[in-house]
């Protein structure tokens, strides 16, 4: 069993990933820094080379390796339950977690960062807003929990709040964790 941490981009999901990873002693895996590493390059410079089709091959090639893994937490491309196939490739191999915030702390959190649009041509919170508006029911339908990350929490906060919501739902108990 894996925990997948989804949302749009800026949500928290490689913060807050890496904090639940160290608390279980369980690796960390990132889609973005995983596909730079075997791109040999940034993610953005892949969008820009061979295009979003190109990304979502490699995307969808990262998310079947995901699929056979156990005992990982695992952050999510911001896009990546956005598509069918990537989503049926993880169903049923971990818990999955929403991560969801403000559109405009999104857009500050992602302002510092070097991302291509979705909708080129677009300002950041244009971009977010037209993302979210059109896709938030495939980002909740894939959820079996959705936490919040814009209530001001510290990460191990919001990691021991998390941990307490998998145990709470009988997703994660201390027989997974050993």
């Amino acid at each position: 069993m894996n925990i997948y941490l989804s949302g749009m981009i800026g949500s928290g999901k490689t913060t807050l990933g890496k904090a639940i990873a160290d608390r279980l002693g369980w690796p960390f895996r990132d889609l973005d820094r995983t596909m730079e590493s075997e791109a040999g390059k940034p993610f953005h410079e892949v969008v820009a080379e061979e295009g979003w089709l190109g990304f979502r091959q490699r995307e969808y090639n990262i998310c079947k390796c995901f699929a056979v893994m156990d005992r990982s937490v695992i952050a999510l491309g911001g896009g990546t339950v956005r598509y069918e196939w990537n989503r049926d490739i993880l169903k049923g191999t971990g818990v999955r977690i929403l991560l969801i915030a403000d559109l405009n702390v999104l857009a500050d959190r992602v302002r510092m960062n070097d991302r291509p649009r979705v909708n080129p041509g677009t300002a950041l919170e244009e971009d977010l807003k037209k993302i979210w508006d059109e896709h938030k029911g495939l980002y909740f339908n894939f959820a079996d929990i959705i936490y919040a990350t814009d209530k001001g929490k510290t990460v191990s906060t919001q990691r021991d709040e998390v941990l307490e919501l998998l145990r709470t739902k009988n997703l994660l108990t201390s027989s997974r964790i050993d």
